[in-house]
Order: C-alpha cells, then sequence, then structure tokens
C-alpha cells in the first residue's frame, strides 16, 4: 500500500483541522492568561509582557493562536448549522461548508497578521 495515494476528501480534512486547532486553542489559553496576569502584576510586568509581544518569534506564535481560534470557530458555525439543520446532510454541502470555512480562515488569518505586524 503507498500511503503517498491516499487523498484524504476535504470534509476529512476539515474535521482533523478543526479538532487540531481546538487542542491548539486550549493550549493557548494557559499562554495567553499568563501574559495576561503579568501584564497586570505592575507597571514592570507590563512593560516586560510588551516586551515579550515584540518578539518576532512570538508574534508568529500569536498569529498563530489567532489563526487557529478564527478556523475553530468557522468550523464551529458550520457544525452548527449543519445541527440546527440550516445546511442539508449531504456530500456536496459537507464539501462546499468545509472549503467556505477554510478559506473564510484563509482571509481572517490574513487580516490577524495584517492585525499583529
Amino acid at each position: 500500500m503507498d500511503l503517498q495515494t491516499i487523498r484524504f476528501p476535504v470534509t476529512a480534512i476539515a474535521s482533523i483541522l478543526h479538532r487540531i486547532s481546538g487542542v491548539i486553542t486550549f493550549i493557548a489559553v494557559g499562554i495567553l492568561l499568563w501574559l495576561l496576569g503579568l501584564s497586570l502584576s505592575s507597571p514592570e510586568g507590563f512593560m516586560q509582557a510588551a516586551a515579550i509581544m515584540n518578539s518576532f518569534i512570538v508574534k508568529f506564535i500569536f498569529w498563530g493562536i489567532l489563526t487557529a481560534l478564527a478556523y475553530h470557530i468557522c468550523g464551529g458555525v458550520r457544525h452548527l448549522l449543519m445541527d440546527f439543520g440550516c445546511i442539508e446532510e449531504s456530500l456536496a454541502a459537507g464539501t462546499r461548508s468545509a472549503q467556505v470555512a477554510i478559506c473564510l480562515t484563509i482571509v481572517l488569518s490574513v487580516l490577524a497578521g495584517v492585525w499583529v505586524w
């Protein structure tokens, strides 16, 4: 069996990405709460948090967190719309809604990058 010939449908990719983005968002909550606590601890803590946020690596991580959150929200709204019957339960509708969620996330990711940098 040649593993390079396996092609996941876009619905499977969307489902996997939704799970991954949920894990990233869960881990990010701890990081962001630590940074918030540092910034609120004192004026020196605020300056330290601001200095941490000026690093390219930290900005990149923050952009990644925002992208994961955007995808998780888009995927979650997609699932809610399917659960409420606003999106029919067919392969074509599932494929189309997954494509829309991924495309919307790309747009939101670019906007988050502009905002962070």
